[in-house]
């Protein structure tokens, strides 16, 4: 089965939590927790532990994300996780990838496993696309 819907991120906080030990590179890393809000084929919230190492100057940098949602997709409702990360050199998306982790669905997910790909458009809204199964 597809999904897509758009989201926003209501709150975006930057935390205290850094690498140990310290490691100095070119690009700091920092770690921050957001929550986003989901709606059209994709309808809910999500909590997310976001982890980047990026440039503010010239923009160019990647992340990897742990997202937990709960919501309904496709007529089901329940909560799971998924991961994704990505690369930008400051106009561009690429080593994109997203994976549902699977044994984390509940309730309507329960048995969920897939992929996915986000895009953002000019204007500068979210999309997400799964591309999913359950079993069960």
């Amino acid at each position: 089965m597809k999904a897509r819907g758009t989201f926003t991120v209501s709150n975006f906080k930057p935390t205290q939590l850094a690498p140990v030990p310290a490691i100095s590179t070119a690009m700091p890393v920092g770690v921050s927790t957001m929550e986003k809000t989901y709606s059209g084929g994709i309808v809910g919230r999500s909590a997310t532990i976001f982890t980047a190492a990026f440039d503010q100057a010239s923009g160019v940098g990647s992340y990897v994300a742990m997202e937990s949602f709960e919501g309904t997709i496709a007529g089901r409702t329940g909560t799971f996780n998924f991961l994704h990360s990505a690369s930008t050199k400051g106009s561009d998306r690429s080593n994109e990838f997203i994976a549902i982790v699977e044994g984390s669905g509940t309730g309507g997910f329960s048995g969920i496993s897939g992929a996915g790909q986000m895009t953002v458009d000019a204007d500068g809204a979210h999309h997400l696309e799964f591309d999913f199964q359950i079993v069960g």
